[in-house]
């Protein structure tokens, strides 16, 4: 008998999430996220894959009709000795004409910031996702811990009396 794969163990295969920006989720109102490619040279493809990046501070701006990816710290490759890249510069991101015009568009007309959510490999190609944000103030995040502690105390109670 042969085994069959299904569709979700091929996507599991071609897609691995390496780098995650969970404060993203944290400090900003996620209203629309768009996948993307990015420029890198082979050393920050060596390092992203052992997971030696942070996405914590970066953001993107569209400058020139052209997407810039900024503050992605990505160390600089262990092995690489002289071909290392630096470890902050601004990188070139993949996108279609229109995507950046739409972009670029709603970014200035809804006061909004582009907000990377994560990095990952599919089909050794990196990916980036990038998100439409808006900034949360103080008492939204206090809200929301306060939502997320109501949640789990009635969880707790349901499995305890039911």
């Amino acid at each position: 008998m042969v085994n069959k794969k299904s569709k979700t163990d091929n996507k599991r295969k071609y897609q691995s999430i390496v780098i995650e920006n969970r404060k993203a989720r944290h400090d900003y109102h996620i209203e629309d996220s768009i996948t993307c490619g990015i420029v890198l040279s082979g050393t920050e493809v060596k390092s992203i894959r052992t997971g030696k990046a942070q996405l914590k501070d970066s953001f993107a701006k569209i400058e020139n009709g052209e997407a810039w990816l900024y503050n992605c710290h990505i160390s600089p490759y262990q092995y690489g000795n002289r071909f290392n890249h630096s470890p902050l510069r601004r990188r070139k991101l993949l996108l279609k004409k229109k995507e950046i015009l739409k972009l670029y568009g709603t970014t200035k007309e809804k006061n909004l910031i582009l907000v990377p959510l994560k990095i990952y490999f599919s089909k050794n190609w990196a990916k980036l996702e990038l998100a439409l944000a808006k900034g949360k103030k103080v008492y939204d995040k206090r809200d929301a811990i306060k939502k997320k502690e109501l949640q789990r105390s009635i969880k707790e109670v349901k499995s305890k009396y039911i």
